[in-house]
């Protein structure tokens, strides 16, 4: 039998490492061909990682909970003599002689321990330096420093960087005590998901200067056309109408005529990406969030928005998102009126530069122009709120950007066909 070393493939452009949630086979299993052999778990999303061919496993590298970047060996595996397996710079496995000793790839540690390029960014846009971080104590396994830990640190520095402002008394202010009631209390430990999300909206907010502009907008003639084709619209598409492929639409053509919006900082740069792809805040079972994406929303007509919506939707309620669904957004929206909020205060999904939400529709009775007279009438109406980056994104531009997609939502013509 070949020995073979099964490395972590890669899932996604933007993913570098993964945490093992679940190993599937143990030493001394048979594994099939395609068969699970560890689950692991991403910023993104949690994946299962099969083998393409059957074996035996003979080596584990890696334990629970440990966090392991891509390309690293996962196992050995004895694999069966009929397969054949070649070596490239692409491919996951690695044929080795049996006498051959494996290596681990836990193995490379640096003096510091794994720092992953999150934490690097971290580390450089601070100006922390290996004194410093060498005093860090990590909160990880094995004690890896991870963004809690690092921003932990930024909070009582003594020598900030001095490109950054005076530090602010607030920031020495000791952590309030927690006064509770053991037994009467409830104590809930963070799962990895609500951890994730938590340290990235600390960064977030740590790193971007949100700004948040409102608008609210009559869409009496949005909702109504829905009403009236949604029935069709379903028998000829076989797709539900909702208003978030609505919402799409109208944000994608409003980022057509303002492509800075569009935009990544990368340090002192910004990145204004061609391709748009909307990036959908959608909560899952567990109450976690989740950002699937609609990829290049610009060249999809609303039958095709509604198709990719809804299938994005329905995989991420039963936990079937792949990777690849839940990276490289440009641009994200939240509609928050799903949970009854009136409005909301997005915080930005980094490293974009602004989030759109969406509040509820609520009916009331409105001033209107008729025929230049003014009359009441009961009329649709909603609340935008648009947080952005003030590094990249400036009053003018936000304000006409949220104005322009209240434009499109408000101007929906009745008569738009199917």
């Amino acid at each position: 039998m070949a020995k073979i070393e099964f490395k972590l493939p890669r899932m996604g452009e933007s993913i570098t490492e993964a945490t093992i949630l679940n190993w599937v086979k143990q030493v001394g299993d048979s594994i099939a061909a395609e068969e699970t052999l560890v689950e692991v778990g991403t910023d993104k999303v949690d994946s299962d990682v099969s083998v393409p061919f059957a074996g035996v496993i003979e080596a584990i590298y890696f334990q629970k909970g440990e966090v392991v970047p891509v390309g690293a060996v996962l196992a050995l595996i004895d694999a069966d003599d009929s397969i054949q397996v070649e070596k490239s710079e692409e491919s996951n496995t690695q044929v080795i002689p049996v006498a051959e000793p494996v290596r681990a790839a836990a193995g490379n540690i640096q003096p510091l321990g794994f720092l992953s390029p999150l934490i690097r960014n971290i580390v450089l846009a601070e100006g922390i330096t290996i004194e410093e971080l060498q005093h860090i104590q990590g909160s990880g396994l094995n004690g890896r420093i991870q963004k809690s830990d690092v921003f932990a640190y930024l909070k009582n520095r003594l020598a900030p960087a001095k490109r950054h402002a005076a530090p602010s008394t607030a920031l020495a202010f000791p952590k309030p005590n927690i006064s509770f009631i053991e037994g009467h209390d409830q104590v809930i430990e963070m799962d990895r998901m609500r951890k994730m999300i938590a340290d990235h909206m600390v960064y977030s907010k740590h790193t971007s200067p949100h700004v948040t502009a409102y608008i609210e907008i009559d869409v009496t003639n949005l909702s109504d056309w829905r009403s009236k084709v949604k029935d069709d619209f379903q028998q000829k598409y076989g797709q539900k109408l909702t208003f978030t492929p609505l919402f799409v639409d109208a944000v994608t053509r409003a980022i057509a005529d303002f492509p800075m919006i569009n935009a990544s900082i990368d340090e002192n740069k910004i990145i204004v990406h061609k391709d748009i792809h909307i990036g959908m805040a959608t909560a899952l079972p567990s109450g976690n969030l989740i950002v699937p994406v609609v990829r290049n929303a610009e060249g999809k007509s609303l039958s095709q928005l509604a198709e990719k919506v809804n299938a994005l939707a329905d995989n991420a309620r039963n936990n079937q998102l792949r990777p690849d669904d839940v990276q490289g957004s440009t641009f994200t929206i939240s509609n928050v009126g799903t949970f009854g909020s009136l409005m909301g205060t997005p915080i930005i999904n980094q490293p974009e530069v602004a989030i759109l939400a969406f509040g509820v529709i609520k009916r009331r009775a409105e001033v209107i122009v008729v025929n230049g007279k003014e009359e009441v009438a009961i009329r649709s109406m909603m609340f935008l709120s648009l947080s952005f980056d003030h590094r990249a994104v400036d009053g003018y531009l936000g304000g006409s950007f949220l104005r322009r997609v209240g434009d499109y939502l408000e101007q929906f013509d009745l008569h738009t066909a199917i």
